[in-house]
């Protein structure tokens, strides 16, 4: 017989990314984040509520380690199928993630849990070997992990982070993940050199990238209890997007009149002072990142979309571990290609996402 079961009674039921588990409805703030379940039983649906004024909601749903399903939410409160006709003689394993990255610029867009309805049980999870959290930016966000090679719309269907990275990583690894990403974001500024766009600046709150009184009150500006959930390994993939601020005309802040720009010399290299803020910047981020993570492996991870800042970035992480005395920060490049392996908006697709997870994988095992 189908049973309505509230989210906060949910036994057996995981729930994964950076949230605030105390408010009900549960907001799914960010990329990847969302439920995880063994279940026996033969049908199962998500209570789910969302909302938006540009950017709609899509899940994916893992059946048995298998990407099986995706699709849109529509507003409102809404009881979504997930699956039927299992065979309630076996026990499946399930994910429900949330396949988009929080939207600032869309202060309604929002996805709550308020329960699941299923005719069976769910049962223990087996414990996972460690706890994964990766920062980056559309990137770690999946943009253009799904969708023809000839997309070049900025549109929510395009986001899938069943495809991406940090959960093929996070499965290879069986790691509880965590994802923090935003498109077009960096370590210092934005591709267009907007100094509030850095991930560094917004680390410590729950979801504190989005803006709003409605995500106020879910709980996103929230200071993050890091001691409930600390990661063992910090995963960053920032420093495209501020390779490319050097690039960009200079930002004015619409408020200040201020400007903002990482400059280049007449002969096109890079200004000398914009490469310090740069290296500042990521020195003090991991100083962050260490003191919320004291037990982590840290491991900044730079490349799939080209290197230019391989040096940069690398001097930063090793100036870092040898100023702090700190032997678990690491810099890693990660694999460009294959040449065919590009998605839509010219990101990587599935199979560049593939080869940037196994290559992770295999280095943190290492440590």
């Amino acid at each position: 017989m189908l049973r309505t079961i509230p989210i906060e009674e949910a036994a057996n039921v995981a729930v994964r990314g950076r949230v605030s588990e105390q408010r009900q409805p549960l907001p799914l703030f960010w990329s990847a984040s969302g439920l995880e379940m063994n279940f026996r039983g033969t049908e199962l649906a998500l209570d789910v509520e969302t909302d938006f004024s540009m950017y709609e909601q899509w899940i994916s749903v893992v059946l048995n380690g298998a990407h099986v399903a995706r699709f849109p939410l529509a507003k409102g409160r809404s009881l979504v199928p997930i699956l039927r006709g299992l065979n309630p003689e076996r026990v499946h394993h399930i994910a429900i993630l949330r396949d988009v990255q929080a939207m600032p610029t869309d202060e309604a867009c929002c996805l709550l849990v308020h329960g699941l309805r299923a005719d069976g049980e769910f049962l223990p999870l087996a414990q996972k070997q460690l706890r994964l959290e990766v920062i980056g930016d559309s990137i770690t966000s999946a943009e253009g992990a799904i969708g023809a090679k000839s997309e070049e719309d900025w549109i929510a269907p395009l986001f899938c982070a069943a495809r991406g990275y940090p959960f093929l990583l996070a499965k290879a690894l069986d790691a509880d993940l965590r994802v923090l990403s935003q498109s077009g974001w960096g370590a210092l500024t934005s591709w267009d050199n907007d100094p509030h766009c850095a991930l560094p600046l917004y680390y410590e709150q729950v979801c504190g990238v989005l803006k709003g009184e409605k995500n106020r009150a879910l709980g996103a500006f929230a200071p993050n209890d890091f001691s409930a959930w600390s990661a063992d390994v910090v995963v960053v993939n920032l420093g495209t997007n501020d390779g490319s601020a050097f690039r960009q005309p200079p930002w004015v802040d619409p408020e200040t009149g201020r400007s903002y720009q990482q400059r280049t010399n007449p002969d096109g290299t890079r200004n000398a002072e914009d490469e310090e803020k740069l290296r500042r910047a990521i020195r003090s981020f991991l100083r962050t990142l260490r003191r919320c993570n004291p037990n982590a492996h840290l491991l900044w991870a730079y490349g799939m979309l080209g290197a230019p800042l391989e040096d940069l970035i690398r001097g930063a992480v090793e100036t870092y571990a040898r100023e702090e005395g700190d032997a678990r920060a690491h810099f890693f490049l990660l694999p460009m290609g294959p040449e065919d392996g590009m998605g839509a908006r010219n990101h990587p697709g599935l199979a560049m996402h593939e080869r940037a997870a196994q290559a992770l994988a295999e280095r943190i095992r290492a440590l």
